[in-house]
């Protein structure tokens, strides 16, 4: 499955518990609901992480984000996708531009980061903590959003400690903050490939982030 495919399932899950439940409207409701939907905001879909939100490599239309925006729309929902992702962003980085992108209103939030720090080797606590600190100024500034957490897993190369203990910041943060997890947002398997093919991989992956 491809990765706009996965996070498409996630938020098909949660898009419906963002939609306004509304009682059957008279007839003089409907005539005013309707000039009034022609004027009513769509609700916002943040994908906040580095090159694999961005669109690295790809056309903009390529991009996941603008997949799923297009999902979005044939399904006429009422969501407008906005691709806060930068090339080589690490959950420092994005730490430090949070604030900016919450000065505008957030409904869903899917948070793509980390990757880059576990190719640097960052300190996993660091990149633990810096995660930590961007899911809770999103929660402080709209304690409403619905909130995502794209997965990510490392190459072997760096240490069985280091890859499982990696892994499991998506999974402890996710249950913790009660976040939708997807839990390896590129689907690819590094586990039992020969030493040609995670190199292989390794640069793929570098060259992506």
């Amino acid at each position: 499955m491809k990765k706009g495919s996965t996070i498409i399932v996630a938020l098909l899950i949660i898009l419906p518990s963002c939609t306004d439940n509304k009682k059957p409207a008279t007839s003089d409701q409907n005539n005013t609901a309707k000039e009034t939907t022609a004027v009513t905001k769509k609700k916002t879909i943040v994908f906040y992480g580095n090159s694999l939100t961005a669109g690295y490599g790809v056309s903009p239309s390529e991009a996941f984000p603008a997949i799923i925006q297009k999902r979005i729309d044939s399904l006429g929902l009422p969501y407008q996708v906005v691709n806060a992702g930068v090339s080589g962003e690490t959950s420092s980085g994005g730490k430090t531009r949070i604030d900016w992108i919450l000065r505008e209103p957030v409904d869903i939030f899917v948070l793509e980061l980390g990757a880059n720090d576990g190719l640097r080797g960052t300190p996993l606590s660091e990149t633990k903590k810096n995660l930590q600190d961007i899911i809770d100024k999103v929660k402080a500034k709209y304690p409403d959003t619905k909130l995502v957490f794209a997965g990510m897993e490392i190459p072997p190369n760096m240490g069985q400690a280091y890859t499982t203990e990696f892994r499991n910041i998506y999974t402890d943060l996710a249950a913790k903050n009660k976040m939708t997890l997807i839990p390896f947002l590129l689907k690819v398997s590094v586990v039992n490939q020969s030493l040609t093919r995670q190199m292989v991989f390794i640069q793929q992956l570098k060259a992506i982030l």
